[in-house]
């Protein structure tokens, strides 16, 4: 799910065109602002992604460990 990264991004790159474009000093100083607050955008949400699949993976580390290693044979005692 890299979508919002990757529109974070591409307003990023935008703003940068924009910079460069631009005549005014001050104006150059709002775009290179905005694209710095867009690249912030993109690496939270980069980590926050990271962060996910690693739980995701770790729980299913984490099931997997708990299942028998032969599941056709259940662990019941009497059966």
């Amino acid at each position: 799910m890299a979508a919002p990264a990757t529109f974070y991004l591409e307003q990023a790159e935008i703003c940068a065109r924009s910079a460069a474009a631009t005549l005014l000093g001050n104006q150059r100083e709002t775009f290179l602002r905005s694209r710095a607050a867009w690249l912030a955008l993109a690496a939270r949400d980069i980590e926050v992604q990271a962060g996910r699949a690693a739980r995701e993976q770790a729980r299913q580390l984490e099931t997997s460990d708990d299942r028998p290693s032969d599941p056709s044979l259940p662990d019941q005692p009497g059966h």
